[in-house]
């Protein structure tokens, strides 16, 4: 017992990444890919949790958002011959400023009616890639050049590891602390209510366009890396399916969590891994986890961890599952008690 009470949120991660840091050193070639892919999607998972769990926009267009930075990023390097340094950053940017553009919609928008035009703009993305074969070179895709280290004596795909497994930790900890801030805290009030938001003088726009941009700067940021992982880039990548395996980490994981994004990403590439051989059944498998967390287990697979570890610190701001919003909305708490205040800014 005395173990569980010093396991908390941050001990659970610190020895996740620091196992994943030295697995290079004993993974086979297969290991080291699937490790890297694990870092990536939890990099997905992250950024699609501050737009949905956090923010309470229901989009989909993540998938779109993800291929535009693994396009734009090996684009730039095919046709303009820019290294792969100089590319992923601008790949990210522009999948950022690309997703931001969707927050204009999203004003007027809500749940079904924002789902729907954002999985529009998806397809729209995939048509783009398929067809507008000069750019993108169409259905069969294309190689992405080999990202070159210079002076530094490594290996290309551990390098592309350690590089990944830096970012990761980076945007991990970006996320943590901006959940603990006061954009933290205007994100859980949108999501609870937009009218009471706006009530305490919370711009909407602003903060929309915020949660978008973050969340498309994180799939813009994992399709850069993508494209160097892989070395290749096709619309197969990027097609709905893998929109409904993003939705899934963040559902399995816990929705409104930054360790429930580590944990579903984690699952939902071991069990991809699992049905490699049966592609049609990963459609079935992730498809029924995805309806049976929401059914079952709306709060996902953090919420064990929680009641498991007394150590756990973690807030849950579960859609659906929110504090009352008299504490989640409440000014700017500067007078509240510790269990006054929300859980956002208790983190």
């Amino acid at each position: 017992m005395r173990l569980q009470a010093l396991v908390s949120n941050r001990s659970f991660l610190t020895l996740l990444f620091g196992a994943l840091l030295v697995l290079p050193a004993f993974a086979n070639q297969y290991t080291l890919f699937v490790g890297n892919l694990m870092l990536l999607y939890i990099i997905l998972a992250s950024g699609l949790n501050i737009l949905v769990g956090f923010a309470g926009q229901l989009a989909f267009a993540n998938a779109a958002i993800y291929g535009i930075g693994a396009y734009g990023t090996a684009l730039l390097q095919v046709h303009l011959g820019w290294s792969f340094w100089a590319a992923a950053p601008v790949g990210a940017v522009l999948a950022m400023v690309i997703g931001t553009l969707l927050a204009f919609p999203a004003l007027r928008l809500s749940g079904i009616f924002l789902a729907l035009s954002t999985l529009a703009f998806a397809q729209a993305t995939q048509w783009v890639l398929w067809h507008w074969q000069s750019v993108t070179f169409g259905a069969g895709g294309f190689r992405a050049p080999p990202v070159n280290f210079g002076w530094i004596p490594i290996k290309p795909d551990y390098g592309i590891y350690f590089v990944t497994w830096a970012v990761t930790v980076v945007l991990l900890l970006f996320t943590w602390r901006i959940m603990r801030s006061r954009i933290g805290r205007a994100f859980v009030a949108m999501r609870d209510g937009e009218i009471a938001a706006q009530s305490l003088g919370i711009d909407l726009l602003t903060y929309k366009a915020m949660a978008f941009a973050l969340s498309s700067f994180y799939a813009g940021a994992a399709g850069a890396l993508y494209s160097a992982l892989l070395g290749f880039v096709s619309p197969e990548g990027f097609d709905l399916f893998q929109m409904i395996i993003h939705k899934a980490m963040i559902v399995v994981g816990g929705l409104g969590s930054v360790v429930g994004s580590v944990l579903g990403a984690s699952l939902l590439v071991y069990v991809m891994e699992l049905l490699r051989e049966f592609k049609s059944t990963q459609e079935i498998v992730f498809g029924a986890l995805l309806v049976g967390f929401m059914v079952f287990q709306p709060n996902g697979l953090v919420v064990f961890l929680k009641r498991w570890l007394p150590g756990w610190r973690e807030p849950l701001h579960l859609a659906g599952h929110a504090e009352p919003k008299a504490s989640v909305l409440s000014g700017s708490f500067k007078g509240a008690t510790s269990d006054e205040r929300p859980a956002a800014e208790r983190a």
